[in-house]
């Protein structure tokens, strides 16, 4: 693994036999502005783990410790927070939002998937449903899959671009013109206070193979396989070669590309669970405070209730 930028970015955790191991989140941080191989890092990596336990156990602490900032969060209400999740198909998506977001207050957290863009949303520019998306402030949102899909998918898929309806003069140099409008998009939303955070979770060929023959094996699982995940497993190496050139143009200090190993799913939603404890703790969340006249009509509200029931 790669072991680059942002050295402050280290987090210790106490393993069940009383050992250390540092997290170390550069190492899963793709460099803004660099040029990277998906090939230096590693999808089986998993630190100093060696089995579930110790990483479950660091990963319960982490929801609990999510959920009680997600509730200063909520309400103190300036800051939000959006998290990416960018995958092939069998990454795991699905379970790590389900684990890593099970203790927070539904309440103040919204999931939104983004799937083959509907009629409607393609009479429209790529970005308009993902702004009608974002998470209102104290909240935090979650896109399964997102926007990225606009440069990678549809650079997969260049025939995808006829249903949007460009103009032909405005084809020519249309991924760096789109991955300079996302750059300017996540700026702006950090900017207004939502900290973005995007997710790619690295599974390796094998993995993913292994995964899809589980979905066939188990009846239960049918459902999840679809004819398109082989389809698509076919333009692999062009996919790498997206998420490449995506990583290198869209890594940027205010909104950084996080490449979770994937092939061990308790390493994977531990990662996660980590990056974004780490950010919210960065945010130095409080509850609001009240003004000293504010409290003493509380207190004196306080009083007659006591009274009442007294």
């Amino acid at each position: 693994m790669p072991r680059r930028i942002h050295p402050e970015r280290k987090v210790k955790v106490e393993l069940d036999g009383g050992d250390d191991i540092e997290l170390e989140l550069r190492e899963i941080l793709a460099p803004p502005g660099e040029k990277i191989s998906l090939s230096d890092y590693d999808p089986g990596y998993s630190a100093g783990y060696k089995d579930k336990q110790g990483a479950r156990k660091k990963l319960a602490a982490n929801i609990r410790e999510l959920a009680s900032l997600q509730d200063r969060l909520y309400a103190r209400g300036t800051w939000s927070v959006l998290v990416i999740f960018q995958a092939l198909d069998a990454a795991g998506k699905d379970g790590a939002i389900k684990h890593v977001m099970s203790g927070v207050n539904p309440q103040g957290c919204h999931v939104v998937s983004f799937k083959q863009p509907t009629s409607e949303e393609l009479e429209h520019d790529y970005l308009r449903r993902a702004s009608r998306s974002l998470p209102a402030n104290g909240h935090i949102g979650i896109f399964n899959r997102s926007y990225y899909e606009e440069v990678l998918v549809v650079r997969v898929h260049p025939e995808l671009l006829d249903k949007q309806k460009l103009p032909a003069s405005k084809l020519k140099g249309i991924w760096k013109r789109r991955f300079r409008e996302i750059n300017a998009f996540e700026r702006y939303l950090t900017d207004n206070g939502i900290v973005v955070l995007k997710f790619f979770l690295n599974i390796s060929k094998e993995e993913q193979r292994q995964r899809f023959l589980a979905r066939i094996d188990r009846p239960e699982k049918n459902w999840k396989f679809s004819d398109a995940d082989i389809e698509e497993r076919g333009h692999w190496d062009a996919y790498m070669k997206a998420y490449e050139e995506t990583f290198r143009r869209t890594s940027t200090q205010w909104a950084p590309w996080f490449i979770v190993p994937a092939d061990k799913k308790w390493f994977t939603r531990l990662i996660i669970s980590e990056a974004i404890v780490h950010t919210l703790r960065n945010l130095h969340l409080t509850y609001p405070e009240v003004s000293e006249e504010r409290r003493r009509k509380i207190l004196g509200m306080k009083k007659l209730l006591e009274e009442v029931d007294g």
